[in-house]
């Protein structure tokens, strides 16, 4: 069986990004796949930004990613780049700790201004630390995920729509490559 972590680098899980997270999740679960998520920002603080290779929070975090077969990342965009909080974790991941390893990037920003954060600021790291195939991804407006009053969200029908092509994507090539999905 596939196995897909999903690493949500929104300082808040009340972000709309948390909508193209849920969303993803599910999708892959009734693929068949089996999906983690770290919220980097349940991960202590401090082990985060003393860089703490020997937190127990932080060994388990990094296990889950070298475990799985592809790796979704998600970010708001703050200020043209990837947020913060990512950035940590992404530093904790050891060189080569993407490599062999299906990546798709996930963004959420406050105008289409901000498009171009997944190929020049997001793409670069992830092939930096190995990322083998690195799909397209899926940039979204703030617009197009409305959140309601008891915490779940709608995507537009243009968000799933290119979402559901990128997951498809991801899963189409997961299979081509061997990896079993049940």
């Amino acid at each position: 069986m596939s196995h897909v972590v999903i690493i949500a680098g929104s300082p808040s899980k009340r972000s709309r990004l948390t909508g193209l997270t849920d969303y993803s999740s599910q999708k892959l679960t009734e693929a068949g796949i089996t999906v983690e998520v770290i919220h980097v920002v349940d991960l202590p603080a401090e082990d985060l930004v003393q860089a703490r290779f020997d937190s127990s929070f932080i060994r388990d975090a990094l296990a889950v990613v070298e475990a799985a077969d592809a790796v979704i990342v998600a970010t708001p965009v703050y200020k043209a780049s990837y947020s913060g909080v990512l950035k940590l974790f992404l530093d904790l991941i050891p060189q080569e700790g993407l490599r062999g390893k299906l990546t798709l990037p996930l963004v959420i920003g406050g105008s289409i201004a901000h498009l171009l954060a997944i190929d020049y600021a997001l793409k670069p790291v992830l092939a930096a630390l190995g990322g083998r195939h690195i799909l397209g991804g899926v940039y979204a407006v703030d617009q197009g995920i409305e959140r309601l009053d008891d915490g779940k969200f709608v995507l537009s029908a243009d968000v799933t729509t290119r979402l559901d092509r990128s997951l498809d994507e991801l899963i189409l090539t997961l299979e081509k490559d061997g990896i079993t999905i049940s």
